[in-house]
């Protein structure tokens, strides 16, 4: 990011969506990361090590070591995007949790909006 640039807020920014995915492994993370990014469903994917789930599954608490995926889109990728999820993922309910990105770097999210674009 350049000095210049400007970080802005507000719905005029809301259209660029932060999807949390949690994956089993590094080699699950990476090979989706990497179909996201060349299809064109995401711009970036930031893969997080260390994760900690605990969660209820079939009646039971679960303690599992996961990964997580930090994916940055534009809002009208993010049902391909979670087919394309679905479609590689190991789980039975892979995780795809949209957050809006309502503020952030000017350019930056510009360079989402181009990126992730079909």
């Amino acid at each position: 990011m350049s000095r210049s640039d400007t970080f802005v807020s507000g719905a005029a920014e809301a259209d660029v969506r932060v999807v949390l995915i949690t994956v089993p492994d590094g080699e699950t993370g990476a090979g989706l990361a990497r179909a996201l990014v060349q299809e064109r469903l995401a711009a970036c994917v930031n893969l997080v090590p260390g994760v900690r789930s605990f969660y209820r599954w079939e009646g039971k608490v679960q303690d599992d070591t996961e990964l997580l995926l930090l994916v940055k889109t534009r809002a009208d990728r993010i049902a391909a995007l979670a087919s394309r999820v679905r479609d590689l993922h190991p789980y039975e309910l892979p995780e795809v949790l949209e957050l809006a990105a309502v503020g952030g770097s000017a350019a930056y999210l510009d360079w989402v909006r181009a990126e992730a674009s079909a």
